[in-house]
């Protein structure tokens, strides 16, 4: 079997793949040959609360197909436990197994206005700040006691937890009380899995973006995936951004290394993985976003993304 199609037969879940990280991560597997169960709140018929509708499952189950693998798209909300245990029950009755599981559920982008203002936690909307809780940490939980039963049955099944930060750059206060809880936990969630799953010979591990030029996050920025550049006149960290292409080509890069245990327990970054698999971005640059972070950014540095892609 090539390279490119080493996991043919193989059955993965990401949970929350609409758009960003999820979409490219199911895009990638199915890239590699998976049959991946694309779920999502944002359909052709409904928008979930992030407000768009620009991104849709189905969508992303095309783009699966179209890569290579079967894409299948499954409307979930994924902090209602029956539609995550009846999506598992679907997966068990197609296939009788799983054998990679990607927790990217997220959806909180409309509750990140305070971040740009720091408040105290008591000064915060507690109703947002725990929404945020729920969908980036809750979600992850009801569809791993979900899914884990299923992904066990065979040795070799992977978990990713999917978050924004390594254990090393979140060891600093993300600004935010209910974002730095948030973004930690997944961290957290992945190094007791990994301990919980080694017996079983099973592997579990937190992934990080860096700087992701989501679709989102170029609205924002006024840019698109072509001239993205110009948004560093904006931000001038925007300059080693990375397309969802790269963690993508990460979550593949893993789920096809046959010695993937190496990894068991650790937070890892598409940058960092890079490195060691050899992929790189859309444009053939290998961005180390989290570096320039820690050494550029918050230095208060002023300087390029020379030495850093």
């Amino acid at each position: 079997m090539s390279e490119e199609r080493a996991l043919t037969g193989k059955v993965a879940l990401v949970a929350g793949a609409t758009r960003g990280a999820g979409r490219a991560m199911a895009v990638e597997l199915g890239r590699a040959g998976a049959t991946v169960y694309a779920t999502g709140r944002t359909t052709r018929d409904r928008v979930s609360e992030v407000g768009r509708a620009t991104e849709t499952i189905e969508e992303t189950a095309e783009l699966i197909t179209a890569a290579g693998g079967e894409g299948i798209a499954v409307p979930t909300d994924h902090l209602d436990r029956e539609q995550v245990r009846a999506l598992v029950e679907r997966i068990d009755r197609d296939h009788g197994r799983l054998d990679v599981l990607v927790n990217d559920i997220w959806g909180g982008e409309h509750l990140l206005e305070h971040i740009e203002e720091p408040k105290k936690p008591w000064e915060c909307d507690l109703d947002k700040g725990l929404r945020m809780l729920e969908l980036g940490v809750k979600t992850h939980i009801i569809t791993s006691h979900a899914a884990l039963p299923l992904l066990v049955r065979r040795p070799g099944g992977l978990v990713v937890e999917v978050t924004d930060g390594t254990a090393e750059t979140n060891a600093r206060y993300r600004e935010n009380f209910f974002y730095d809880l948030t973004k930690y936990a997944p961290i957290r969630m992945a190094l007791g899995l990994a301990e919980e799953l080694k017996d079983l010979g099973c592997t579990a591990v937190s992934l990080t973006p860096g700087f992701l030029r989501s679709e989102q996050m170029l609205d924002a920025f006024g840019v698109t995936e072509e001239n993205w550049r110009e948004g560093i006149q904006v931000v001038r960290s925007f300059c080693i951004s990375e397309s969802p292409l790269y963690v993508g080509r990460a979550l593949a890069a893993l789920a096809t290394d046959p010695d993937v245990a190496r990894w068991n327990g650790q937070s890892l970054s598409s940058g960092q993985l890079a490195q060691v698999y050899g992929f790189t971005d859309a444009d053939g640059t290998r961005p180390d976003a989290w570096r320039y972070i820690e050494e550029v950014e918050r230095a208060g540095l002023d300087k390029d993304d020379t030495g850093y892609r």
